[in-house]
């Protein structure tokens, strides 16, 4: 098959194309604009690979994208493109609505034009909003979404969009819901390469209000795995959450970053909290599991290991 990833030059993405030529003999057409958060570096170990296409293009220059289904063919479309950065969205939440949105919609119109016969979204545990932090509740698929932030917002609403071209135009769709994600190629804005970077030069560790705050953790490989499942044999039009149940406070990812690299707790800075800052998140992955045998391979612990070893042997990437 012919399967164009969006995004691809990003952190999941890369890890999603280098699953694939590992596992298929399909063909990779990756497309990215390259933004500060995309870099070929991350592809720099399968470019050569004769399955292997990079184009550098938007995914909201309708022109461009175009072009692409039209000279590609692609049977299946896996859309990573987007702006991701919360606190980013806070502060310019207008390039949020442009490519998490529109960009979405130039894809679907394209995919629809091109009769793609898989459009698979990516999208975030954000959209249902958050959590007390003393909550027990999962969310599943069918629960109501309440986004707080810009960026979670512009998500759901890509989501719905999908979820509307499905019923109105028959396209046949599928959205993935993944709880944080942590592994290598991650930009240094994130808390996990973020934590190991301010050690490597020098910095504490910055952590919002109490770090208090509760997330799932994912490694990203695991998520790839979900990810591709889903497309090739996810039910069409279907939501599913992609979680381990393994919560962890901020505070306690970065005293597991410090253990691992041997220092101690004076290394850790509380800083003004984030606007509107979600508490915590959690979901069900049940229909997941149930419907297409997915399972957590990689626990946190042995994952967050493995990533700090890959940072410490790839300081380059944090520069």
């Amino acid at each position: 098959m012919r399967i164009l990833v969006t995004g691809g030059a990003g952190f999941i993405g890369c890890n999603f194309i280098r699953y694939e030529i590992a596992n298929y003999d399909d063909t990779i057409i990756c497309v990215d604009s390259l933004t500060y958060a995309g870099s070929l570096n991350n592809l720099k170990d399968v470019a050569d690979n004769k399955n292997f296409k990079f184009i550098k293009a938007d995914i909201t220059d309708e022109q461009a994208i175009d072009d692409i289904f039209k000279e590609y063919n692609p049977d299946i479309v896996v859309n990573f493109a987007a702006e991701s950065h919360v606190d980013n969205s806070i502060n310019n939440p207008n390039i949020f609505t442009k490519t998490n949105i529109f960009g979405t919609q130039v894809l679907m119109n394209a995919c629809l034009k091109y009769k793609v016969k898989r459009f698979h979204q990516v999208s975030t545990d954000e959209v249902y909003g958050d959590l007390p932090l003393n909550s027990e509740k999962w969310c599943i698929e069918s629960a109501h979404i309440k986004p707080s932030s810009p960026y979670a917002v512009s998500k759901a609403a890509a989501d719905l969009l999908a979820l509307s071209y499905k019923r109105t135009y028959g396209l046949p769709i599928t959205i993935s819901r993944s709880s944080n994600n942590y592994g290598p190629y991650q930009n240094k804005e994130k808390l996990v390469p973020n934590s190991i970077n301010c050690l490597l030069t020098g910095k504490k560790i910055p952590l919002y209000g109490n770090g208090l705050n509760k997330r799932e953790w994912i490694h990203v490989d695991d998520n790839c795995k979900a990810i591709d499942l889903i497309v090739r044999k996810g039910r069409e039009g279907e939501i599913y959450n992609i979680s381990t149940n393994e919560e962890k406070t901020n505070l306690q990812v970065a005293r597991a970053i410090l253990a691992k690299m041997e220092m101690g707790e004076e290394n850790i800075e509380f800083v003004e909290d984030r606007k509107g800052h979600d508490l915590k998140y959690s979901m069900s992955s049940n229909k997941l599991k149930q419907e297409l045998g997915w399972k957590q391979e990689i626990s946190f612990r042995e994952g967050l290991i493995s990533t700090i070893d890959w940072y410490l042997e790839n300081k380059d990437f944090l520069k």
